[in-house]
């Protein structure tokens, strides 16, 4: 399941990051070189790089790369290394239900009810925002899985 799961984000990722890339150089070119900005790049790669950011670092977290300081796991044993990965996983798991998914729906259900839109691709912010309760499942999905195999996820 994780490995499948993990292929299928980093894929993803490396091809909004690619088409990010694109509108990247020729907002460039266009700027520099045609001397007419394309207000529509430059949207795209803005909403391009919220959706990169935010699904990278949930696939961050999956991979276990994310930010941590490890002062207590070495001074544990096995055993209660693994209680405390347990630990942190579960409020992980609440953080990301509270926050990302509660609060994230709340945000992209309130873009719709709104009808705002953007300003040069006239496309609803709403599905934007969907990026975050989407991120929100991801990190929970992963440390579901990480909780149902604590020995081969130890800190």
């Amino acid at each position: 399941m994780k490995k499948k799961l993990d292929r299928f984000l980093g894929g993803f990722l490396v091809m909004i990051l690619a088409i990010l890339v694109i509108a990247v150089l020729w907002q460039i070119f266009s700027r520099y070189v045609l001397n007419a900005p394309s207000s529509v790049t430059e949207e795209i790669s803005r909403f391009l790089l919220i959706w990169v950011g935010i699904l990278g670092a949930a696939y961050c977290s999956g991979q276990q790369d994310h930010l941590a300081i490890e002062i207590l796991p070495p001074r544990l044993d096995v055993k209660n290394r693994q209680r405390l990965k347990i630990v942190i996983n579960v409020l992980i798991m609440l953080f990301s239900i509270l926050v990302f998914i509660i609060g994230g729906s709340w945000l992209v259900y309130l873009n719709h009810i709104l009808g705002q839109s953007s300003a040069a691709l006239h496309i609803p912010l709403s599905w934007v925002y969907m990026v975050i309760p989407l991120s929100g499942i991801v990190i929970l999905m992963y440390k579901w899985i990480e909780i149902m195999n604590p020995k081969k996820f130890l800190i």
